[in-house]
């Protein structure tokens, strides 16, 4: 008798409460789906259902469209990227090993854009285009039978009874376009959570650059700060090349009086003339060391300047 109950019971949930059906893809349908979807993102602009057509356009391109709802195919997109994503961009200190799921290299290659162009590019599906329904079982529960009537019913318990038949394909456009909208909008939600994200990445990067552009005005103020020096020490050492400019020419004209005055002295003291008592021969000579000491100033100025 358990065992029978045990039985029923099992029977009755299996029908009340279904497993969803899921089509199980091959590896080269689902190569094909993640091309397609790659290929084709043009589609998928975010605007309220577009997803759901541009997956029904991938869906009727693979035939699958009497396996699989659109839904069913962004969650196995989903799952797919996420796959990937954990793989490429494990932990720390995780270990993993790519080559063990055989749909990494061609995920790779469409994460990374390196796909070939043998893939068609897809044309949106029109709204009014007849598309079928994947069936979703319907349940319908029988009314209780009140307390004082189970012992008329020989202590049968209340079951909810699964309608098969017509009544198992049927469903309605409400509630499918609830559903869909339902996962347009979880899907709106993660893309804003994506891009809230990216917008602090990029305050943050922002911020950086600000300060870098900062720290190279300061640098470029100081380097116009020290040209300044520069220019104003150049002009410095300008004017004292005149400067010495000029001394040379003094120098030099101060040098040729010398000579000349020599010369005239030397005339003076030429052999044959006669002088009345050696006081002319005196101031010669005393006039004569003046003149050498000049010239041996004039020559330590000179070497003084050329050093300088």
């Amino acid at each position: 008798m358990e065992n029978e109950d045990h039985d029923y019971t099992s029977t009755t949930y299996n029908k009340v409460c279904p497993v969803e059906y899921t089509y199980k893809m091959s590896v080269k349908e689902i190569e094909d789906f993640v091309k397609l979807r790659v290929k084709n993102n043009n589609l998928f602009s975010g605007k309220r259902n577009t997803s759901m057509w541009a997956w029904r356009a991938i869906l009727q391109h693979m035939r699958l469209h009497y396996q699989m709802s659109h839904i069913q195919a962004s969650k196995k997109w989903e799952n797919l990227k996420k796959r990937y994503k954990g793989l490429k961009n494990p932990p720390a200190g995780v270990k993993v090993y790519p080559e063990g799921w055989p749909f990494f290299n061609v995920m790779d290659d469409a994460m990374e854009g390196r796909l070939d162009g043998d893939t068609p590019l897809l044309e949106a599906l029109p709204r009014s285009a007849h598309f079928p329904s994947i069936s979703k079982r319907k349940r319908r529960k029988i009314p209780m039978v009140p307390s004082s009537s189970m012992a008329s019913i020989a202590g049968e318990p209340e079951i909810e009874v699964t309608l098969n038949g017509d009544e198992d394909e049927e469903i309605t456009e409400d509630g499918s376009m609830m559903q869909e909208m339902e996962h347009e909008r979880d899907l709106m939600k993660s893309e804003k959570r994506v891009m809230e994200r990216e917008q602090q990445v990029l305050q943050r990067e922002r911020a950086v650059l600000d300060r870098e552009i900062a720290a190279l005005d300061r640098e470029r103020a100081s380097l116009e700060r020290e040209r300044a020096i520069i220019e104003r020490e150049k002009a410095l050492l300008e004017r004292e090349k005149v400067m010495l400019d000029r001394d040379k020419e003094a120098v030099r004209q101060d040098r040729l009086a010398l000579e000349r005055e020599k010369a005239r002295l030397e005339r003076r003291s030429a052999p044959g003339e006669r002088t009345e008592d050696g006081t002319e021969d005196s101031r010669k000579r005393k006039h004569s060391d003046v003149t050498d000491r000049k010239e041996q100033f004039l020559n330590l100025f000179e070497k003084l300047i050329e050093n300088f």
